[in-house]
């Protein structure tokens, strides 16, 4: 089995055993290992693995993976999604609703739609798009959070999750990919309409960082922002922005990275290089991607503990990995391995509803 195979079964068998995914289908936001404490599920990690399980079956043919990605399906449907408010907080029980929330798992339920043609993940796909597009204001970029059961806005948010940003492109890529999906009232003018004000204004939100381990969180959400960028990549501005951006995350990147490194930054970073290469956007800097790709391997935890034991690190402080085992960071992480083999043996497409 060659490596980056037996990184990506490892992370599947950690996925599927170690406990992360409950009975309910829902994902827990991570395991903290110093406590030996799952934390509470979060719809939206929920939403994550729901595309990283259906992207791991195509990769492996486990279909356990798709099993347990129908799983979350069912509870984002049947547990998570508030029928008398038509939208769904950020996790069970919660009053708050995010944006970003409502677009990532929109997606992920759109990947397990394209994999399954069960009608009902769609629907709820479509649903939490209208949400987006009708409870967070009419001004751009939109409210962040609004919260239940009235709707009202959140103000007076620190940080970058609890603000408008430029990060919020990729949660709006749910209504250019349902649009093409062939939802009506989802339209690409809206993905458009947003890009138009984060391309003005998208620049300045690395330089609030009040601090360099925080400037490394930031990276992950700018991150998201030249996710977004891909789906317009035709765009002469666009692809600009893109190419300028992955230069810029490259730098930061590894002037933090000895006090504070987090590994779904290299993954991120990884995945936009090989799209920007494929899509013409940039030629691949060879060295940089090997270099982020040895990195993450890195990150991967071995452990006699099936809670840990495949899993991904959040990240790495002065060197050392956190006791911190992220389903997100997992899920990227292979993905990037797995696209990183592809453009080495020339097998990788640049399919943008693939990335996760």
């Amino acid at each position: 089995m060659s490596e980056h195979s037996l990184v990506t079964r490892r992370a599947s068998m950690w996925l599927l055993q170690s406990g992360i995914q409950k009975p309910s289908g829902g994902v827990s936001r991570f395991y903290q290992a110093d406590r030996q404490q799952f934390r509470p599920v979060s719809n939206e990690i929920t939403g994550y693995a729901a595309a990283g399980l259906v992207y791991l079956f195509k990769k492996t043919g486990e279909r356990a993976c798709m099993e347990a990605a129908v799983q979350t399906g069912w509870f984002l449907s049947r547990e998570a999604w508030l029928e008398e408010c038509a939208t769904m907080p950020f996790e069970p029980g919660a009053e708050k609703v995010y944006f970003f929330d409502l677009g990532i798992i929109s997606r992920g339920l759109l990947s397990l739609w394209r994999a399954t043609r069960k009608r009902e993940f769609f629907e709820l796909a479509v649903l939490c798009a209208r949400s987006m597009q009708r409870d967070f204001g009419n001004s751009l970029p939109f409210h962040p959070i609004i919260l239940l059961p009235d709707k009202r806005p959140m103000n007076g948010g620190r940080g970058w999750s609890e603000r408008p940003g430029c990060y919020q492109l990729k949660a709006a890529m749910a209504w250019s990919e349902l649009a093409q999906a062939g939802c009506s009232d989802c339209r690409e003018e809206l993905f458009d309409d947003l890009l138009r004000v984060l391309l003005r204004n998208h620049s300045v939100f690395l330089d609030e960082a009040p601090d360099r381990e925080r400037l490394m969180d930031r990276l992950h959400a700018y991150c998201y922002f030249l996710e977004g960028l891909l789906s317009a990549v035709g765009r002469p501005d666009c692809a600009q922005v893109l190419e300028a951006g992955i230069r810029r995350v490259s730098e930061l990147l590894r002037q933090i990275r000895p006090v504070f490194v987090r590994s779904d930054v290299y993954a991120q970073l990884l995945r936009l290089r090989l799209y920007a290469a494929a899509l013409g956007v940039a030629t691949l800097d060879e060295a940089a991607a090997a270099e982020e790709a040895a990195e993450l391997h890195s990150f991967q935890m071995n452990s006699p503990d099936v809670r840990l034991d495949g899993a991904f690190s959040f990240g790495k402080k002065a060197g050392r990995l956190m006791p911190f085992a992220n389903p997100v960071s997992t899920i990227f992480a292979v993905q990037a391995v797995e696209m990183w083999s592809e453009w080495q043996d020339g097998r990788f497409r640049p399919d943008v509803g693939e990335l996760i």
